[in-house]
């Protein structure tokens, strides 16, 4: 058995995923494990970020040195050598990065390519693999990203919209009498508490700026375009609009698993061609 350690440093939460592989009937078969979320933090040192790899780890009842094999994407480049740091010394193997030059099987048609945040490539390749295309992959996140993937598999861009938690932090430390809420489903869509009025812009305001977005998009494109959400707050926004159609918890682990693949030596030394 083999263990792939898939991590995603994103700007307010780094994703981990845990993937078995096992031969089963002459086949490879991979199973994602293990999934923790923990906080970003700027000043963490490879030591900190180690003891917290470690103590997930034994939680789980795993050991570190079961891993053969990891990969990383990040958007907040001053922990990218941290985690390559982490991963030489308590995992005892270089990691393989998401960026330039790295094999995604997937044609990137940004007018700057290099501009393209990690993560919204990896769930662009994850939503084509998975679903097909043309698809929109929506992650609720620090920023709400729409990236847009053609009917034949080429990345054409998308759309990059604040943050539920983003908006609420801002209008929060814009105005006097508002507070933090919770973001939840209020019990009306006309607030009777100020909690309750807050609850409901946030919600249906991001619900009707999802749909009004990928109406736009499909209108654009021509096509009926699938939308696939993942991130945080996806249930809770999915829920609310017309146009999600599935919600996808894992779609960035399952699209650094897939590159992963895409870049893994074959036995006869080539790489792994793309399933599409």
């Amino acid at each position: 058995m083999s263990v792939l350690l898939v991590i995603d440093i994103g700007n307010t939460n780094v994703s981990i995923g845990v993937f078995d592989y096992r031969a089963k009937d002459g086949e490879e078969r991979c199973k994602l494990a293990q999934h923790w979320r923990i906080g970003t933090h700027r000043e963490q040192t490879s030591d900190e970020v180690a003891m917290t790899l470690t103590a997930l780890f034994n939680h789980a009842g795993r050991r570190t040195s079961d891993v053969s094999d990891i990969i990383i994407s990040s958007v907040v480049p001053p922990l990218l050598p941290i985690w390559e740091r982490v991963s030489t010394k308590l995992f005892d193997r270089p990691p393989l990065i998401v960026g330039p030059g790295i094999r995604t099987g997937m044609p990137v048609r940004y007018e700057n390519p290099r501009e393209v945040g990690a993560d919204r490539i990896v769930n662009s390749v994850a939503a084509f693999e998975m679903f097909g295309g043309p698809v929109i992959a929506v992650d609720f996140g620090t920023a709400i990203t729409f990236d847009c993937v053609s009917r034949d598999g080429e990345y054409l861009g998308g759309v990059i919209f604040p943050g539920m938690h983003t908006a609420m932090e801002a209008l929060f430390e814009r105005t006097s009498m508002l507070h933090r809420v919770e973001i939840a489903r209020p019990k009306s869509v006309i607030g009777k508490t100020t909690t309750g009025a807050i609850q409901s812009g946030l919600l249906y305001g991001y619900a009707g700026v999802v749909d009004s977005i990928a109406v736009r998009i499909r209108g654009e494109l021509g096509e009926d375009a699938r939308v696939i959400a993942t991130g945080g707050l996806a249930h809770l926004v999915a829920n609310e609009t017309s146009t999600i159609e599935r919600v996808e918890p894992f779609l960035t682990l399952e699209g650094l698993r897939i590159i992963f693949e895409k870049n893994r030596p074959q036995a006869d030394g080539s790489q792994k061609e793309s399933s599409r």
